[in-house]
C-alpha cells in the first residue's frame, strides 16, 4: 500500500503529548498581542496558562491563518519523502486555512505528479478537528488507503457534533460576533449563549442560557439526546481554562452513557480568542447537524 501522511492544523486542539506520541505534522496559525506574535503550537513555547491570564489582564489577541507558504513547506517535506498527503482542516466557516492548503496543494502537484495530496474541511475545529485525525490514525493503522479514511471523513462530517457555551459574552462581541448592545444586554441579564457549529461549518447560536449551572446541563443533555452508539466513540471536551467546569461535564456523561473514552484538552489560543475564558465545548459523532439558516 502506498505511503501517506496524516496533517492537521493548530486548530485541532489535542493535548501535546497526543501531537508528540503520534509525531502528527500540523502547521502552526498565530495570534499576537501587545505587539508579540507567537505561534499556536499547544502551548509549547508560551502556555496557555498564561494565555488565558493575558486575556484575563485585559489582552485581545487578534488570530492569523497560515500563509499558503506555511503549508507548501510543510507539504513538500512530507512529499519529499515519497508520501502522499492527507490534509484534515479547520472550517472553512471559520478560517481561511483550507483554502492556503489548497492554493499550495496545487502549486505542487505539477511538481509531483505520482504523488497525491487530499485536503478535507472537517467542518468544525478544536478537539473536534482532533478527534477526527485521531480516527484517520487509527484507521490508518489497522489498514486502511488514503482514499478509505477520505471517503469515511466525508461520509461523517454532517454527523461531527460540536456544541459550545462561552461564559463571557463579551468576547464574542470582541471578535466580531455579536453587536455591543447585545453583548451589553446579556452580561446584565448574565446569558451564557449556548452554540453550535452548523452544516456548513459556521457558528450558530442555538438558546441563550441563565447562569452557568444551566448552560452546562445545556450541553450535556445534548450530548444525550444527540449522540449514536456511545460504546463505540471517544468523546472531546475542551475548555477555556476551566479545567473543573470540563470535569464536571466529563462526569456527568459518564454517569449516564458508557463510552470508550473521553479526551479533555485546553482550546488553542486561535479558538479561544473568540471563546475567551470560561468557554467549555463537548464534541462526538450522532444525529446530523442542525443546519445553518441565515438571518
Amino acid at each position: 500500500m502506498k505511503k501517506f501522511k496524516i496533517i492537521t492544523d493548530s486548530c485541532c486542539d489535542l493535548p501535546t503529548a497526543y501531537i508528540k506520541e503520534l509525531n502528527i505534522p500540523f502547521v502552526s496559525l498565530t495570534y499576537h498581542y501587545n505587539n508579540i506574535e507567537r505561534l499556536d503550537d499547544f502551548g509549547t513555547s508560551y502556555s496557555l496558562e498564561n494565555f488565558y491570564g493575558d486575556i484575563r489582564n485585559g489582552e485581545m489577541p487578534k488570530t492569523s491563518q497560515p500563509s499558503t507558504q506555511s503549508f507548501y513547506d510543510q507539504f513538500k517535506k512530507v512529499l519529499d519523502e515519497g508520501n502522499d498527503i492527507l490534509y484534515i482542516g479547520a472550517s472553512s466557516g471559520l478560517s481561511g486555512t483550507v483554502n492556503s492548503a489548497n492554493i499550495a496543494k496545487n502549486m505542487l502537484q505539477e511538481e509531483y505528479p505520482n504523488l497525491k495530496i487530499c485536503i478535507i474541511d472537517i467542518l468544525t475545529a478544536s478537539l473536534g478537528q482532533g478527534l477526527m485525525v485521531l480516527k484517520s490514525l487509527e484507521m490508518q493503522k489497522q489498514g486502511a488507503s488514503i482514499d478509505d479514511i477520505m471517503n469515511y471523513l466525508e461520509g461523517i462530517r454532517q454527523n461531527l457534533n460540536t456544541f459550545m457555551i462561552v461564559n463571557d459574552i463579551n468576547y464574542l462581541r470582541k471578535g466580531g460576533r455579536i453587536s455591543a448592545t447585545a453583548a451589553f444586554a446579556g452580561m446584565l441579564l448574565n446569558i451564557k449563549p449556548f452554540l453550535t457549529i452548523s452544516n456548513i461549518g459556521k457558528v450558530l447560536p442555538l438558546n441563550k442560557l441563565r447562569g452557568r449551572k444551566k448552560a452546562l446541563n445545556a450541553l450535556f443533555e445534548k450530548v444525550l439526546e444527540k449522540i449514536e452508539n456511545p460504546e463505540e466513540q471517544t468523546i472531546g471536551i475542551s475548555h477555556g481554562d476551566c479545567i473543573e467546569d470540563a470535569l464536571t461535564l466529563k462526569n456527568l456523561i459518564s454517569s449516564k452513557i458508557k463510552v470508550k473514552d473521553i479526551i479533555m484538552s485546553y482550546v488553542g489560543p486561535v479558538v479561544g480568542a473568540y471563546g475567551g475564558p470560561g468557554s467549555l465545548a463537548v464534541f462526538f459523532l450522532g444525529k446530523e447537524r442542525e443546519i445553518h439558516i441565515e438571518a
